[in-house]
């Protein structure tokens, strides 16, 4: 039993820039992966949430797409998500990129633009980390970055960071405890995430995707579970996930040469999920085409855009209208089964 007294807990924002390194540094605060990472910008595209639990304290934080000026439907819903998360929050973590700003530091005032309208309130208090530290070889270099966000939020804490490889990581974390209102904890103490395991399993297959096919990988690439079958046989399971994308071109990067691509991906990313689940998995995965569904909003609640996870309905989805199979995966499913 917690002392409640003493006990802090609360809802903690991540927000920041697209690739600003949000979702890595969620995972490092975890000590267990969550929240997919890549190079490229926008990998997150809902609220994810994870749950830090120890003696004294359960942070409950809620990683956030990249706040950005795209238009569009897709990245209208994106934002939406990121403006949800605020509406949770007990307080704010805006994550920055040390790195870029300390090279380039007219971007700072440009990427910060989104944050910085006249409606948009932070939950206070507020937290700056400035991460990617040590991609920065002299330190001097972050001291006008910083003088930057102190002009900015002058209230707020700043913390310089690497989520990469620790460092300054726990002092964030000693500030977001300090910063959380007293009570007893919102979730079991062996909880990670509210994260189901549908979204989870949809959420590696995209990080593949976008880990494999690097530069070439196609900006409108949705992942969907469309059948989630651990019942019939113990000891195995079987998920059928589908890629959409908004074009043959696209559909013929994902599949690469004679399947390569595809098969790749569908075993790198068995690989994680029978880790995760602990059990063998079979994974059959499809392309298929659905013209413009970035930017059908329909399409795209159904995916889930725009809602935190646990906010999802994941009942087994009907096959789309309007969207047409392609597919060169049998060799890839009948692998995974081995």
């Amino acid at each position: 039993m917690h002392n409640t007294e003493t006990f802090r807990t609360g809802w903690t924002a991540l927000l920041g820039p697209p690739n600003s390194g949000k979702s890595t540094l969620l995972n490092a605060m975890l000590g267990q992966k969550v929240s997919i990472v890549s190079p490229k910008p926008q990998t997150t595209r809902n609220q994810v949430t994870g749950i830090l639990t120890r003696d004294n304290l359960q942070v409950v934080f809620l990683d956030t797409p990249g706040l950005h000026r795209l238009r569009g439907k897709m990245n209208a819903f994106m934002l939406k998500a990121a403006w949800q998360a605020l509406a949770r929050a007990d307080m704010t973590v805006i994550v920055l990129d040390g790195a870029l700003y300390a090279d380039r530091p007219r971007l700072f005032s440009e990427d910060l633009q989104p944050l910085q309208g006249s409606r948009i309130r932070l939950p206070q208090p507020l937290l700056i980390a400035v991460n990617k530290i040590d991609k920065v070889k002299d330190r001097k270099r972050l001291l006008p970055l910083m003088e930057q966000v102190a002009a900015v939020w002058p209230d707020a804490e700043i913390i310089p960071l690497s989520a990469a490889t620790g460092e300054n990581v726990e002092t964030l974390i000693t500030g977001i405890t300090k910063s959380l209102p007293t009570g007893p904890p919102l979730f079991p103490d062996d909880q990670l995430s509210t994260v189901p395991l549908r979204f989870m399993a949809s959420e590696i297959i995209r990080e593949k995707l976008f880990l494999n096919l690097h530069e070439e990988l196609p900006y409108r690439t949705a992942v969907d579970i469309e059948n989630w079958d651990d019942t019939s046989k113990p000891g195995l399971t079987r998920i059928h996930a589908v890629i959409f994308v908004e074009r043959d071109s696209h559909k013929a990067m994902v599949i690469g040469k004679q399947g390569r691509n595809l098969k790749q991906i569908g075993q790198n990313a068995r690989m994680e999920l029978e880790e995760l689940l602990e059990t063998r998995i079979y994974l059959e995965l499809w392309v298929k085409i659905r013209s413009r569904w970035s930017e059908d909003e329909r399409f795209l609640l159904s995916l889930g855009f725009g809602m935190a996870p646990d906010a999802m309905d994941f009942r087994e989805t009907p096959d789309l209208m309007g969207a047409r199979d392609v597919s060169d995966t049998g060799n890839m499913a009948r692998d995974s089964e081995r």
